[in-house]
């Protein structure tokens, strides 16, 4: 902690002149040179005169006698101040630098060069082979080295990967990779002007609308689609999805949102949030027309739809 005084006091002892701060408190260092011409008796060289003061021998001086205390008795700024107004030191301890929130670090897990169980895997749950190629070339999609996980990855707009999501190919097995930023949740985003955004829980159900998109014949790249990386039922209304809130900021072209989260409680409730936070959008709940999911639409409808427990969430 370091002493000071406010800014009155320094005012106030700024209009103490030395000759006057003299006479008063040391008298016996006075030395009459003549007429109004004053010397210290340790600094026979040191003039006062006018108000003013000069330290012949050094090349120093001063208007007052604060200049006085500090350049040529070397006392410290505060306490020279204190002295000639009688105000008390007071300890002043610096501000702390704020702490900036640590980048997170993304650790992705090893990868294989092949896909091929994720592809496998991703074909059995009705997820069209265009799809899967274009997300493995686009390195949105990875094969892990390790287990042969399903890893999506989402990347901010200069291309740095910051998250992760993990899916087993073979079990219920379901997680995010270390440092993962839900910020940057999987998307694609092939279309930069793209006045809409489609929103989907999960990779899976987005990768699905897609595949839904292209049998119906059209163009599922030509507006964005985005993965909330899971929702929440909301504990106050109007609560915005971080990753949603991230795409907009970035995109603001975008005018009209179309939901398609779960058919169950927490993505009805994720739904509403949406649709009471967001002002100046058209907002449009569209929930899976069959099924729980859009996974589950899509299986429903080619016929893939094995038990429920073999694909659960």
């Amino acid at each position: 902690m370091m002493p000071y005084v406010d800014a009155a006091a320094i005012e106030a002892a700024r209009q103490i002149d030395l000759l006057s701060y003299l006479q008063a408190y040391e008298p016996g260092e006075l030395v009459h040179v003549s007429g109004s011409t004053y010397c210290t008796r340790e600094h026979d060289s040191l003039k006062i005169s006018n108000g003013k003061w000069h330290w012949f021998s050094r090349g120093i001086g001063g208007r007052n006698a604060l200049d006085y205390l500090v350049k040529v008795k070397e006392m410290p700024f505060p306490e020279a101040v204190s002295q000639l107004t009688g105000t008390p030191l007071r300890a002043y301890t610096a501000p702390k630098a704020p702490v900036m929130p640590k980048e997170r670090r993304l650790l992705l897990p090893d990868v294989d060069s092949s896909c091929d169980a994720v592809k496998a895997y991703l074909e059995g749950r009705g997820i069209h082979p265009e799809i899967i190629d274009y997300c493995i070339e686009k390195k949105l999609l990875f094969q892990t080295s390790q287990y042969k996980n399903a890893l999506f990855v989402g990347y901010d707009r200069m291309g740095k990967p910051h998250y992760g999501a993990l899916r087993s190919t073979f079990s219920r097995f379901k997680s995010e990779a270390t440092g993962s930023d839900k910020h940057y949740s999987f998307s694609i985003a092939e279309t930069p002007q793209a006045d809409t955004v489609h929103l989907f829980e999960a990779a899976i159900d987005l990768l699905s609308y897609a595949t839904l998109e292209k049998y119906a014949g059209r163009d599922w790249k030509q507006e964005a689609l985005l993965s909330l990386a899971g929702v929440f039922a909301p504990k106050r209304q109007g609560v915005v999805p971080v990753a949603l809130s991230r795409f907009l900021e970035e995109h603001p072209q975008v005018t009209t949102l179309r939901l398609h989260l779960d058919n169950d409680e927490v993505g009805r409730a994720a739904a509403q949030g949406i649709l009471d936070g967001l002002k100046g959008y058209t907002v449009l709940d569209e929930p899976p027309t069959r099924g729980k999911d859009v996974n589950e639409q899509l299986q429903l409808q080619l016929g893939l739809m094995k038990k429920k427990e073999e694909w659960e969430r």
